[in-house]
Protein backbone atom coordinates (compact mmCIF):
# COMPACT_ATOMS: atom_id res chain seq x y z
CA UNK A 1 0.00 0.00 0.00
CA UNK A 2 1.22 3.31 -0.84
CA UNK A 3 1.86 5.65 1.89
CA UNK A 4 -0.29 9.41 1.77
CA UNK A 5 1.89 12.19 2.57
CA UNK A 6 0.59 15.91 2.88
CA UNK A 7 2.12 18.67 0.77
CA UNK A 8 2.11 22.23 1.10
CA UNK A 9 1.56 23.92 -2.31
CA UNK A 10 1.04 27.85 -3.24
CA UNK A 11 -1.39 30.11 -1.70
CA UNK A 12 -1.35 27.89 1.49
CA UNK A 13 -2.69 25.15 0.13
CA UNK A 14 -2.59 21.32 1.39
CA UNK A 15 -3.23 18.37 -0.19
CA UNK A 16 -2.31 14.70 -0.29
CA UNK A 17 -0.37 12.85 -2.59
CA UNK A 18 0.23 8.90 -3.19
CA UNK A 19 4.00 8.14 -2.45
CA UNK A 20 4.26 5.23 -4.98
CA UNK A 21 7.50 5.37 -6.13
CA UNK A 22 8.88 4.90 -2.23
CA UNK A 23 10.73 8.17 -2.12
CA UNK A 24 12.88 8.56 0.95
CA UNK A 25 10.99 11.64 2.37
CA UNK A 26 11.14 13.69 5.21
CA UNK A 27 9.56 16.95 6.66
CA UNK A 28 10.05 20.11 4.54
CA UNK A 29 11.63 18.58 1.50
CA UNK A 30 10.76 20.02 -2.05
CA UNK A 31 9.13 17.81 -4.25
CA UNK A 32 7.61 17.62 -7.60
CA UNK A 33 3.86 16.65 -7.46
CA UNK A 34 1.34 16.62 -9.97
CA UNK A 35 -1.29 19.36 -10.20
CA UNK A 36 -4.51 20.18 -12.14
CA UNK A 37 -1.83 22.56 -14.26
CA UNK A 38 1.33 20.03 -14.41
CA UNK A 39 3.47 19.70 -12.35
CA UNK A 40 4.20 22.09 -9.09
CA UNK A 41 6.25 22.36 -6.75
CA UNK A 42 5.49 21.88 -2.73
CA UNK A 43 7.02 20.70 0.67
CA UNK A 44 6.41 17.65 2.78
CA UNK A 45 4.03 18.73 5.71
CA UNK A 46 3.05 15.72 7.15
CA UNK A 47 3.89 12.33 6.54
CA UNK A 48 0.88 10.52 8.60
CA UNK A 49 -2.03 12.22 9.17
CA UNK A 50 -3.42 9.95 12.12
CA UNK A 51 -0.71 11.29 14.86
CA UNK A 52 -2.34 14.76 14.37
CA UNK A 53 -6.00 13.29 14.69
CA UNK A 54 -7.10 13.45 10.99
CA UNK A 55 -8.80 11.03 9.28
CA UNK A 56 -6.65 8.89 6.27
CA UNK A 57 -8.37 10.74 2.66
CA UNK A 58 -9.91 7.67 0.89
CA UNK A 59 -10.02 8.62 -2.94
CA UNK A 60 -6.21 10.54 -3.36
CA UNK A 61 -5.22 9.25 -6.99
CA UNK A 62 -2.27 12.24 -7.10
CA UNK A 63 1.45 11.24 -7.14
CA UNK A 64 4.89 12.67 -6.28
CA UNK A 65 7.10 12.49 -8.99
CA UNK A 66 10.28 12.97 -7.66
CA UNK A 67 12.41 14.89 -5.08
CA UNK A 68 13.21 18.45 -6.45
CA UNK A 69 16.66 18.82 -7.99
CA UNK A 70 18.96 22.13 -8.30
CA UNK A 71 17.47 22.72 -12.19
CA UNK A 72 14.16 22.44 -10.11
CA UNK A 73 14.72 24.67 -7.68
CA UNK A 74 16.24 27.50 -9.94
CA UNK A 75 12.68 27.32 -12.16
CA UNK A 76 10.99 27.69 -8.73
CA UNK A 77 12.88 30.79 -7.85
CA UNK A 78 12.39 32.05 -11.27
CA UNK A 79 8.44 31.58 -11.14
CA UNK A 80 8.51 33.26 -8.26
CA UNK A 81 10.04 36.69 -9.55
CA UNK A 82 7.46 36.11 -12.91
CA UNK A 83 4.26 35.97 -10.34
CA UNK A 84 5.58 39.30 -8.19
CA UNK A 85 6.36 41.41 -11.40
CA UNK A 86 2.33 39.89 -13.08
CA UNK A 87 0.88 40.52 -9.52
CA UNK A 88 2.22 44.43 -10.14
CA UNK A 89 1.43 44.97 -13.63
CA UNK A 90 -1.80 43.40 -12.97
CA UNK A 91 -2.46 46.03 -10.28
CA UNK A 92 -1.87 49.08 -12.24
CA UNK A 93 -4.28 47.60 -15.26
CA UNK A 94 -7.04 47.17 -12.88
CA UNK A 95 -6.80 50.38 -11.73
CA UNK A 96 -6.63 52.07 -15.20
CA UNK A 97 -9.10 50.44 -16.78
CA UNK A 98 -11.23 50.99 -13.13
CA UNK A 99 -12.46 47.44 -12.75
CA UNK A 100 -14.14 46.36 -9.40
CA UNK A 101 -12.33 43.08 -8.63
CA UNK A 102 -9.51 42.79 -5.62
CA UNK A 103 -6.21 40.78 -7.37
CA UNK A 104 -5.83 38.63 -4.51
CA UNK A 105 -2.57 36.22 -5.69
CA UNK A 106 -1.10 35.64 -9.30
CA UNK A 107 0.24 31.31 -9.45
CA UNK A 108 2.30 30.48 -12.20
CA UNK A 109 2.91 26.90 -13.52
CA UNK A 110 6.21 25.15 -13.11
CA UNK A 111 6.98 24.93 -16.63
CA UNK A 112 6.24 28.68 -16.97
CA UNK A 113 3.46 28.43 -19.57
CA UNK A 114 0.72 29.30 -17.77
CA UNK A 115 -0.07 32.61 -15.34
CA UNK A 116 -2.81 32.18 -13.13
CA UNK A 117 -4.65 35.60 -11.50
CA UNK A 118 -6.93 34.99 -8.45
CA UNK A 119 -9.75 37.40 -8.09
CA UNK A 120 -12.50 38.13 -5.50
CA UNK A 121 -15.83 40.60 -6.76
CA UNK A 122 -19.02 41.01 -5.47
CA UNK A 123 -20.45 41.16 -9.11
CA UNK A 124 -19.44 39.81 -12.46
CA UNK A 125 -16.77 41.43 -14.06
CA UNK A 126 -15.79 42.28 -17.42
CA UNK A 127 -12.00 41.32 -17.61
CA UNK A 128 -11.46 40.47 -21.48
CA UNK A 129 -9.52 43.42 -22.05
CA UNK A 130 -7.34 42.96 -19.00
CA UNK A 131 -6.82 39.45 -20.20
CA UNK A 132 -5.57 41.24 -23.20
CA UNK A 133 -2.97 43.79 -22.01
CA UNK A 134 -1.80 40.55 -19.94
CA UNK A 135 -1.42 38.23 -22.94
CA UNK A 136 0.79 41.29 -24.53
CA UNK A 137 2.84 41.69 -22.04
CA UNK A 138 4.27 38.41 -20.85
CA UNK A 139 3.20 36.44 -23.75
CA UNK A 140 2.28 33.61 -21.80
CA UNK A 141 -1.31 31.88 -21.55
CA UNK A 142 -3.16 34.13 -18.83
CA UNK A 143 -5.96 33.06 -16.98
CA UNK A 144 -8.70 34.44 -14.52
CA UNK A 145 -10.14 33.04 -11.47
CA UNK A 146 -13.12 34.22 -9.67
CA UNK A 147 -12.73 33.18 -6.32
CA UNK A 148 -15.05 34.05 -3.15
CA UNK A 149 -13.79 35.23 0.36
CA UNK A 150 -13.54 32.14 1.96
CA UNK A 151 -11.34 30.88 -0.84
CA UNK A 152 -8.85 34.19 -0.58
CA UNK A 153 -8.75 33.61 3.19
CA UNK A 154 -7.64 29.93 2.67
CA UNK A 155 -4.81 31.11 0.36
CA UNK A 156 -3.83 33.91 1.70
CA UNK A 157 -4.00 32.67 5.55
CA UNK A 158 -3.32 34.46 8.71
CA UNK A 159 -3.81 34.07 12.53
CA UNK A 160 -7.66 34.21 13.84
CA UNK A 161 -8.85 35.64 16.69
CA UNK A 162 -7.82 32.36 18.38
CA UNK A 163 -4.15 32.76 17.78
CA UNK A 164 -3.70 30.28 15.99
CA UNK A 165 -4.03 29.55 12.21
CA UNK A 166 -7.23 29.73 9.96
CA UNK A 167 -8.82 26.83 10.10
CA UNK A 168 -9.42 27.00 6.46
CA UNK A 169 -5.80 27.38 5.57
CA UNK A 170 -4.31 24.79 7.71
CA UNK A 171 -6.28 21.85 7.94
CA UNK A 172 -10.03 22.14 6.86
CA UNK A 173 -9.99 19.90 3.86
CA UNK A 174 -13.89 20.82 2.34
CA UNK A 175 -15.01 24.97 2.46
CA UNK A 176 -18.99 24.13 2.83
CA UNK A 177 -21.44 26.86 3.35
CA UNK A 178 -22.39 27.51 7.46
CA UNK A 179 -25.62 29.08 8.22
CA UNK A 180 -27.02 31.22 10.96
CA UNK A 181 -28.82 28.01 12.48
CA UNK A 182 -25.93 26.65 13.35
CA UNK A 183 -24.73 30.06 15.89
CA UNK A 184 -28.53 29.88 17.08
CA UNK A 185 -28.40 26.25 18.53
CA UNK A 186 -24.57 27.48 20.23
CA UNK A 187 -26.52 30.13 22.18
CA UNK A 188 -24.02 32.41 21.02
CA UNK A 189 -24.20 36.15 20.26
CA UNK A 190 -25.46 36.93 16.80
CA UNK A 191 -23.73 40.29 16.87
CA UNK A 192 -22.01 39.40 13.53
CA UNK A 193 -18.56 41.24 14.75
CA UNK A 194 -18.38 38.61 17.32
CA UNK A 195 -19.01 35.42 15.03
CA UNK A 196 -17.40 36.30 11.73
CA UNK A 197 -13.73 35.78 11.09
CA UNK A 198 -11.63 37.86 8.45
CA UNK A 199 -13.16 36.84 5.57
CA UNK A 200 -16.54 38.66 7.17
CA UNK A 201 -18.67 35.09 7.12
CA UNK A 202 -19.32 32.98 9.34
CA UNK A 203 -16.22 31.09 11.10
CA UNK A 204 -15.38 27.93 10.30
CA UNK A 205 -15.27 26.97 13.19
CA UNK A 206 -18.66 26.93 14.37
CA UNK A 207 -19.39 24.43 11.51
CA UNK A 208 -17.16 21.19 12.80
CA UNK A 209 -18.55 22.15 16.63
CA UNK A 210 -21.75 22.22 15.56
CA UNK A 211 -22.39 18.16 16.52
CA UNK A 212 -20.83 18.45 20.01
CA UNK A 213 -23.08 21.09 21.21
CA UNK A 214 -25.87 19.11 19.70
CA UNK A 215 -24.52 15.89 21.31
CA UNK A 216 -24.08 17.88 24.31
CA UNK A 217 -27.50 19.22 25.14
CA UNK A 218 -29.16 16.19 24.82
CA UNK A 219 -28.05 15.33 28.46
CA UNK A 220 -29.95 18.67 29.36
CA UNK A 221 -33.26 19.50 30.32
CA UNK A 222 -34.98 21.78 27.52
CA UNK A 223 -34.58 25.70 28.81
CA UNK A 224 -37.98 26.92 29.74
CA UNK A 225 -39.20 23.34 31.27
CA UNK A 226 -41.12 22.82 34.64
CA UNK A 227 -39.48 20.25 36.55
CA UNK A 228 -40.95 18.04 39.35
CA UNK A 229 -38.02 17.93 41.81
CA UNK A 230 -37.63 16.81 45.87
CA UNK A 231 -37.89 20.60 46.73
CA UNK A 232 -41.05 21.67 44.64
CA UNK A 233 -41.40 22.49 41.07
CA UNK A 234 -38.50 24.38 39.22
CA UNK A 235 -38.04 26.15 36.02
CA UNK A 236 -35.15 25.64 34.01
CA UNK A 237 -33.57 28.67 33.07
CA UNK A 238 -29.90 28.37 31.09
CA UNK A 239 -27.63 25.25 31.38
CA UNK A 240 -24.27 24.97 31.46
CA UNK A 241 -22.58 22.53 28.94
CA UNK A 242 -19.33 22.35 29.46
CA UNK A 243 -18.79 22.42 33.95
CA UNK A 244 -22.34 20.43 33.40
CA UNK A 245 -24.95 22.78 35.64
CA UNK A 246 -28.47 23.80 35.34
CA UNK A 247 -29.68 27.03 36.97
CA UNK A 248 -33.21 26.75 38.01
CA UNK A 249 -35.90 29.31 39.54
CA UNK A 250 -38.60 27.81 42.22
CA UNK A 251 -41.99 29.18 42.38
CA UNK A 252 -41.00 31.94 44.89
CA UNK A 253 -38.29 33.06 42.67
CA UNK A 254 -35.35 32.36 44.29
CA UNK A 255 -32.61 30.74 41.93
CA UNK A 256 -29.95 27.95 42.41
CA UNK A 257 -27.45 26.27 39.95
CA UNK A 258 -26.98 22.93 40.71
CA UNK A 259 -24.94 20.04 38.95
CA UNK A 260 -26.61 17.97 36.30
CA UNK A 261 -25.71 14.51 38.70
CA UNK A 262 -27.72 15.83 41.36
CA UNK A 263 -30.67 17.64 39.26
CA UNK A 264 -31.26 13.78 38.12
CA UNK A 265 -31.37 12.95 41.67
CA UNK A 266 -33.78 15.46 42.63
CA UNK A 267 -36.08 14.48 40.05
CA UNK A 268 -36.12 10.94 40.51
CA UNK A 269 -36.72 11.60 44.33
CA UNK A 270 -39.71 14.20 43.73
CA UNK A 271 -42.97 12.90 44.33
CA UNK A 272 -45.17 11.26 42.01
CA UNK A 273 -47.49 14.56 40.77
CA UNK A 274 -51.34 14.15 41.62
CA UNK A 275 -52.91 12.09 38.34
CA UNK A 276 -55.58 13.73 36.60
CA UNK A 277 -58.95 12.21 37.09
CA UNK A 278 -60.52 10.20 34.83
CA UNK A 279 -63.15 10.93 32.62
CA UNK A 280 -66.52 9.30 33.53
CA UNK A 281 -66.94 6.47 30.58
CA UNK A 282 -69.53 7.22 28.19
CA UNK A 283 -72.94 6.22 27.63
CA UNK A 284 -72.79 3.07 25.36
CA UNK A 285 -74.26 3.74 22.09
CA UNK A 286 -77.49 1.70 21.45
CA UNK A 287 -77.46 2.17 17.41
CA UNK A 288 -75.50 -1.21 16.52
CA UNK A 289 -71.84 -0.67 14.87
CA UNK A 290 -71.79 -0.26 11.46
CA UNK A 291 -75.35 1.00 10.66
CA UNK A 292 -75.31 4.98 9.87
CA UNK A 293 -77.62 7.25 12.38
CA UNK A 294 -80.93 7.97 10.61
CA UNK A 295 -81.34 11.18 9.02
CA UNK A 296 -84.42 13.23 8.19
CA UNK A 297 -84.51 13.70 4.51
CA UNK A 298 -87.01 15.94 2.10
CA UNK A 299 -89.35 12.97 2.30
CA UNK A 300 -90.03 13.02 6.00
CA UNK A 301 -88.09 11.26 9.13
CA UNK A 302 -86.92 7.47 8.76
CA UNK A 303 -88.85 4.90 10.76
CA UNK A 304 -87.50 5.16 14.44
CA UNK A 305 -87.03 8.63 14.49
CA UNK A 306 -89.64 11.07 16.32
CA UNK A 307 -91.62 13.42 14.36
CA UNK A 308 -91.25 17.12 14.58
CA UNK A 309 -93.41 19.11 16.74
CA UNK A 310 -96.45 21.18 15.81
CA UNK A 311 -94.70 24.13 16.89
CA UNK A 312 -91.54 23.01 15.01
CA UNK A 313 -93.69 22.73 12.12
CA UNK A 314 -95.27 25.93 12.36
CA UNK A 315 -91.83 27.57 12.46
CA UNK A 316 -90.50 25.79 9.71
CA UNK A 317 -93.23 27.52 7.52
CA UNK A 318 -97.06 27.42 7.70
CA UNK A 319 -98.69 25.83 10.27
CA UNK A 320 -100.85 22.21 10.37
CA UNK A 321 -100.94 22.70 6.90
CA UNK A 322 -97.33 23.08 6.17
CA UNK A 323 -96.68 19.87 7.50
CA UNK A 324 -99.39 17.94 5.20
CA UNK A 325 -98.54 19.38 2.02
CA UNK A 326 -95.66 18.27 0.30
CA UNK A 327 -92.08 19.68 0.61
CA UNK A 328 -91.22 21.84 -2.34
CA UNK A 329 -93.93 25.00 -2.49
CA UNK A 330 -96.88 24.90 -4.69
CA UNK A 331 -95.15 22.96 -7.57
CA UNK A 332 -94.61 19.91 -6.03
CA UNK A 333 -98.07 19.95 -4.52
CA UNK A 334 -99.55 20.28 -8.16
CA UNK A 335 -97.35 17.19 -9.27
CA UNK A 336 -98.63 15.24 -6.51
CA UNK A 337 -101.80 15.45 -7.47
CA UNK A 338 -101.47 15.33 -10.78
CA UNK A 339 -99.64 11.79 -10.31
CA UNK A 340 -102.46 10.65 -8.03
CA UNK A 341 -105.02 11.43 -10.80
CA UNK A 342 -102.36 9.31 -13.26
CA UNK A 343 -102.45 6.10 -10.47
CA UNK A 344 -106.34 6.50 -10.28
CA UNK A 345 -106.93 6.18 -13.98
CA UNK A 346 -104.30 3.24 -14.82
CA UNK A 347 -106.30 1.23 -11.87
CA UNK A 348 -109.45 1.87 -13.49
CA UNK A 349 -108.30 0.48 -16.49
CA UNK A 350 -106.82 -2.65 -14.62
CA UNK A 351 -109.56 -3.24 -12.93
CA UNK A 352 -109.34 -1.85 -9.64
CA UNK A 353 -111.47 -1.25 -6.64
CA UNK A 354 -113.85 0.86 -8.46
CA UNK A 355 -113.32 0.61 -11.89
CA UNK A 356 -115.31 -1.59 -14.25
CA UNK A 357 -113.56 -5.05 -13.49
CA UNK A 358 -113.51 -4.16 -10.04
CA UNK A 359 -115.37 -5.77 -6.78
CA UNK A 360 -118.07 -2.82 -6.81
CA UNK A 361 -118.70 -3.15 -10.72
CA UNK A 362 -120.98 -4.98 -13.36
CA UNK A 363 -120.16 -8.35 -14.44
CA UNK A 364 -118.25 -8.76 -17.58
CA UNK A 365 -117.90 -11.17 -19.96
CA UNK A 366 -114.38 -12.91 -18.79
CA UNK A 367 -116.19 -12.82 -15.54
CA UNK A 368 -118.01 -16.17 -16.97
CA UNK A 369 -121.37 -14.37 -16.14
Amino acid sequence: MSETIQVSLRGARREFFLNSRNLWLKLHDVVIVQSEQGESVGRVHLKDPTLVGLKRPGNVTREIIRKATEEDLDQDDHNKALEGDAFEYCKQRIDARELKMDLTEVEAAFAGHRITFYFSAEQRVDFRELVKDLAARFRRRIELRQIGVRDEAARLSGVGRCGREYCSASWLPELRPIGLHVAKDQRLSLNPSQISGPCGRLLCCLRFEHEFYVQSRKRFPKEGKVLQTAVGAAKVLSIDIFRDRVTLRAEDGATRTVPLADLKKEVEAAPAAAAPAPEPPRAPSRRPEGRPRPKAGPEGPRPGASAPAPAEAALQGGGSDAAERPAGGPDAASRSDGERRRRRRRRNRRGGPGGPGGAGGPPTPQDGA
